[in-house]
């Protein structure tokens, strides 16, 4: 939990979006299983974590032929222009039309 108070998520949540691949890709949760070498059992407390061990999540991504680290990545850029963006609006001058 302390990692989701340091990296603040806004509703990007991996494991939901790994369920959301696996079922777009008509695959089951065994057969994810069987790949990446776990139980069903990980898989659906997996699928309950915001964020993902690295190893595991490669793994997934092997399996599924996706890219969560891209994915991660585009969200996380996103993220920082938005921030940047903030930051220049609250530092233009409010009374420039003047």
């Amino acid at each position: 939990m302390e990692r989701e108070k340091r990296y603040p998520t806004d509703g990007f949540h991996l494991g939901q979006i790994v369920k959301a691949e696996l079922t777009r890709q008509g695959r089951s949760i065994t057969w994810l299983a069987q790949q990446v070498g776990c139980s069903r059992e990980n898989l659906y407390k997996v699928f309950r974590h915001k964020w993902i061990y690295t190893d595991l999540l490669f793994n997934i991504g092997d399996a599924l032929d996706y890219d969560f680290f891209k994915l991660c990545s585009d969200y996380y850029q996103a993220k920082k222009r938005e921030k940047n963006s903030q930051q220049i609006d609250n530092n233009f001058p409010k009374n420039w039309e003047e």
